[in-house]
């Protein structure tokens, strides 16, 4: 009877100390609400982060409070200098054929207006090839209008060509003589909410004011000019620019208990723009990698180091992801990945890893095909943070998120908690917890890639 109690006793103890398996916890994680915590949390108590700014460093100090409550290890800032720009007033309206008010805001890194605003006629362009097509000095005192005509894709592939007429239209309009551009806000919802992000002007170029319509306002522009009148347009931005700010990163990690097996980074962009709270954008993905570290810890201790980075001045092509890699580029990161497209549910997942992990993208694909999630064949890239380590040749893995209505509320004053969906949240944190389980601890290593 003593032998049969011992054993019995022996595989009770067994059954709690075996390790959690990858399915296991990708299940728990199914009813996560620390991802959920950290939204409220961040959108509630800092709410918008504009790069540089003070609520940018109230971010960084509220971050850094939350992540050593959670029980992450070396929690730290490093902070980092780069220019700054600032919102000021805003607003324009049609004076002529047909008087209307407009909702617009100013892009980053815009111009300022004089103080009473500006008046001009406008010339239209339906692309940016248009506008890059106009001959040089022909906009003179002028204001330029890009439209285009983006939709809805699941992979948000509408987001890079389009985008263009954001980055790089304003730089044309300023070479070929404009007084100012406006541009159809990159975006693909119908609300009157403009669509707020960076532009970039070539060293050489004498910004101009610069301001996205919202999507209605755009298209009302476009069917006053359809009736053939010269329309005049009055404009006011008033940003300010500081050339030295600062911005940073927040750090912690999950120590390996495996020095040599390297370092995985995941993250996402701590700021935001400053029309909405910065829930999507990027709330929700430092809120799930973040919360996916937090069930790795819980569950014992990994064979590699999780670090979790949230980012300082993405939006902005500011100093975040440049300057972690400038810092840390002596250290053997063996794996990256990035979560910034909102917090929809996650539908496939691609890697990009050496040869010798094959086995590794075979078990990601087991584990994560009960979430509803595909692996493909394509290429993982990263996002704009891990990109140096990526260039670098440290493998990556992507999970990919619905992108279907991101781009309603992409950089918009409708960027705020109530447009996270809990389950989708927390199915979010599931996907990045069987992740890591799986490739915090395989014996493989993962290489380097091209």
């Amino acid at each position: 009877m003593k032998k049969l109690i011992l054993l019995a006793l022996c595989a009770s103890t067994a059954a709690v100390a075996a390790p959690a398996t990858p399915e296991a916890l990708r299940d728990a994680a199914l009813k996560d609400d620390v991802a959920w915590e950290i939204t409220e949390g961040l959108t509630t108590e800092v709410g918008p982060r504009l790069a540089g700014t003070e609520a940018e460093a109230r971010a960084r100090a509220w971050s850094a409070k939350k992540l050593k409550a959670l029980g992450f290890s070396n929690v730290r800032i490093e902070t980092c200098d780069m220019p700054v720009w600032r919102r000021g007033a805003e607003s324009g309206e049609i004076i002529a054929p047909f008087p209307a008010r407009l909702a617009l805001t100013a892009l980053g890194n815009s111009a300022a207006t004089p103080a009473g605003g500006l008046e001009a006629e406008i010339v239209y362009f339906p692309t940016l090839a248009d506008l890059e097509a106009a001959k040089d000095g022909s906009l003179k005192g002028k204001i330029a209008f890009v439209s285009h005509a983006m939709r809805p894709t699941q992979d948000g592939s509408s987001y890079g060509p389009f985008g263009q007429a954001r980055r790089i239209g304003p730089n044309i309009a300023a070479q070929k003589g404009a007084t100012a551009i406006v541009i159809r806000s990159i975006g693909t919802d119908h609300h009157r909410n403009p669509h707020a992000g960076n532009t970039a002007f070539a060293a050489g170029v004498t910004p101009i004011p610069a301001a996205a319509l919202s999507i209605p306002d755009a298209e009302n522009l476009e069917r006053i000019l359809a009736r053939g009148k010269p329309v005049r347009m009055k404009l006011l931005l008033t940003p300010t620019f500081d050339a030295r700010g600062q911005s940073g990163n927040v750090i912690a990690e999950v120590p390996g208990s495996d020095p040599k097996a390297g370092i995985i980074v995941i993250g996402g962009h701590l700021d935001s723009w400053d029309l909405g709270t910065g829930a999507i954008d990027d709330a929700t993905g430092v809120a799930i990698t973040a919360a996916a570290a937090k069930r790795i810890m819980a569950a014992g201790q990994p064979r590699r180091t999780i670090r979790v980075v949230w980012f300082g001045a993405e939006e902005v092509a500011g100093c975040g992801g440049p300057s972690y890699y400038e810092r840390h580029k002596a250290e053997r990161h063996v794996l990256t990945a990035e979560s910034d497209f909102g917090a929809d549910r996650i539908w496939s997942v691609t890697a990009k890893l050496g040869a010798g992990a094959k086995p590794v993208e075979a078990r990601l694909s087991s584990v994560l095909a009960p979430l509803g999630i595909a692996f493909e064949a394509g290429e993982a890239h990263g996002g704009a943070d891990i990109s140096p380590l990526v260039e670098a040749g440290v493998p990556v893995i992507d999970l990919h998120q619905d992108g279907t209505r991101y781009f309603d509320l992409h950089h918009t004053p409708d960027d705020t908690l109530d447009k996270v969906d809990p389950e989708a949240l927390r199915q979010n944190v599931a996907a990045w917890t069987a992740m890591l389980a799986i490739a915090a601890n395989a014996a493989e290593d993962f290489g380097r890639v091209e």
